[in-house]
């Protein structure tokens, strides 16, 4: 197989996204035929696209850069009349499950059916392990139920909500697939492939920002549950676990709520960033764990449009998709500033899972159509700001901010212009209606900078300013400001090693929950990972 890289195609004005993308199909074979000097049709086999990148650094004129893997007959005659650089031979390799697998007396136990623990029940099922998948939340289509009823009511169920149940805190976001995790297994990929086999666009595979929308993601989880239990696997809703079981260092079961034990000698802790109750669970059976850094801010809204202008310019705006961003700093006091799950199209989603507290996260749907862009723009913390000690410090920081938002919003999500946040004015006086917020969940008008410490309200001005010469109009005085943003990563490490079992031998801390994913596709990898530990024995 030859690759081709750096192949660069205009954007030229079409209707549509899906026209632009035909035209852009038809310029690539041409392109494809140019660089490798095929004369004939019959010498070009096949051709695929490994990877796609929007290039907008020289508005007005755009490109779609594109890596093409290519199939041709007498690979090697064109390959030695070809000394272009951007062409090169390629030996592919696909992902392998491990072949050195052992069989296993007791069947894994999987606590959590989000990306992390759903692909590794994924991977268990398939090669005979029969796993038993426990949520403590519902199914896809009654916990949508659950969700939109809150949204609508404010009425909480701490059980099934944005944060819990089947698919995890993901499927309720913008379904975003990219990550910075680079590993040479072919895990990413295979996800991605998995995603696809479910339901998810093709497009998947080769955009360079992946993204799916909850709505997608939905059916596509619920296809990949569908695929476990008929490969033997079990997935049971409304269960949670109560209790980790112990013999001489060794897990041997899980003990339900209602008293119920399950025994067995691998338990694959994936239980999700939101788990408090399950980390304070570890911490007092003594599993290690620790404290980590990650970020709190705001949720800020603008109008797709000025999104678009910004990121695009005046051309091209109607073939291509909502633009997108991200961006990122480093303040005068040392700390990071950076956008966060940046949702073109989307609502602000009140995201709260515990009685009194708020938190709130983005979504979109996959055809990012909404009015308003949405971005969380983060601030760093580290233990030193937790104002505790201990491995749990950081969950009772999110938690002290969440209950500030919750007084603030009286249980609705609080929102405030950019200007008054920053203290210009608290004259309003007309606010252009192309700057209300789009939210799912009640919002009310609050002091929102009452929030976060005053330090940490400098360092996100400092990154809005910073951020608006990027992107004129980032610090419009009308952006919407809502919090608070404070489940973005774990607030723990659930420690583990190069097996990926705890000190407690058949423990399996996993994915996002556990310290070692950020993100969907990150939690899926992780999922596999330990799905191939527990494979090995």
């Amino acid at each position: 197989m030859i690759r081709l890289q750096q192949v660069k195609i205009p954007v030229n004005e079409a209707g549509s996204e899906k026209e632009l993308e035909q035209q852009q199909r038809v310029q690539l074979e041409k392109k494809i035929r140019k660089l490798l000097g095929l004369k004939r049709p019959e010498e070009l086999i096949s051709w695929s696209i490994v990877k796609r990148s929007l290039d907008a650094r020289k508005k007005p004129d755009l490109f779609y850069l594109y890596l093409i893997d290519v199939r041709v007959k007498d690979e090697k005659s064109v390959l030695a009349r070809c000394r272009n650089g951007q062409i090169e031979k390629l030996e592919k390799k696909d992902y392998c499950f491990p072949k050195d697998r052992k069989p296993r007396a007791l069947r894994p136990v999987i606590v959590g059916t989000g990306p992390a623990g759903l692909f590794c029940g994924y991977f268990l099922a398939k090669y005979g392990y029969r796993p038993i998948l426990l949520e403590r939340g519902k199914a896809v289509d009654e916990r949508r139920e659950d969700v939109e009823h809150f949204w609508k009511t404010g009425e909480l169920d701490p059980e099934s909500n944005v944060q819990f149940g089947e698919g995890g805190a993901g499927t309720f976001s913008d379904g975003k697939l990219n990550t910075l995790v680079k590993e040479k297994h072919g895990r990413n990929r295979e996800v991605l492939r998995i995603l696809v086999e479910h339901g998810a666009p093709d497009s998947i595979l080769y955009d360079s920002k992946p993204h799916i929308g909850t709505d997608i993601l939905s059916l596509v989880v619920k296809r990949m549950r569908e695929q476990i239990l008929s490969w033997g696997g079990q997935v049971r809703f409304q269960t949670r676990m109560e209790e980790l079981l112990f013999s001489e260092n060794k897990v041997v079961g899980v003990r339900l709520a209602g008293g119920e034990v399950l025994e067995t000698d691998a338990v694959v802790l994936a239980v999700g960033h939101s788990a408090r109750d399950t980390f304070q669970m570890c911490f007092n059976s003594h599993v290690p764990m620790e404290a980590k850094p990650f970020a709190v801010g705001y949720r800020v809204e603008h109008p797709q449009k000025l999104i678009d202008h910004g990121q695009y310019g005046e051309c091209c705006m109607r073939c291509l998709p909502a633009a997108a961003y991200k961006l990122a700093m480093k303040s005068d006091s040392g700390r990071g500033v950076y956008s966060f799950c940046m949702c073109p199209g989307g609502y602000v989603v009140n995201a709260s899972s515990e009685p009194g507290r708020l938190a709130i996260n983005g979504m979109s749907y996959s055809g990012r159509d909404g009015k308003n862009a949405n971005s969380a723009i983060l601030v760093s913390v580290s233990p030193e700001d937790f104002g505790g000690d201990g491995p749990l410090a950081g969950v009772e920081f999110q938690r002290r901010l969440e209950e500030a938002a919750y007084r603030l919003g009286q249980g609705r999500i609080p929102v405030q212009y950019y200007r008054d946040f920053k203290g210009r004015s608290e004259h309003r006086g007309h606010i252009p209606e192309s700057f209300l917020p789009s939210m799912k969940g009640e919002y009310v008008f609050a002091p929102v900078k009452e929030i976060l410490p005053q330090a940490l309200n400098e360092v996100f001005i400092q990154g809005m300013e910073h951020f608006q010469r990027l992107i004129p109009g980032f610090a419009d005085d009308y952006a919407c400001i809502s919090g608070i943003e404070s489940r973005t990563s774990s607030p723990v490490r659930i420690n583990r090693d190069e097996e990926g079992q705890s000190v407690f031998r058949g423990l399996y801390p996993c994915g996002e929950g556990a310290g070692y994913a950020g993100g969907i596709t990150s939690a899926a990898m992780d999922g596999i990972f330990i799905a191939e530990m527990v494979a090995k024995g």
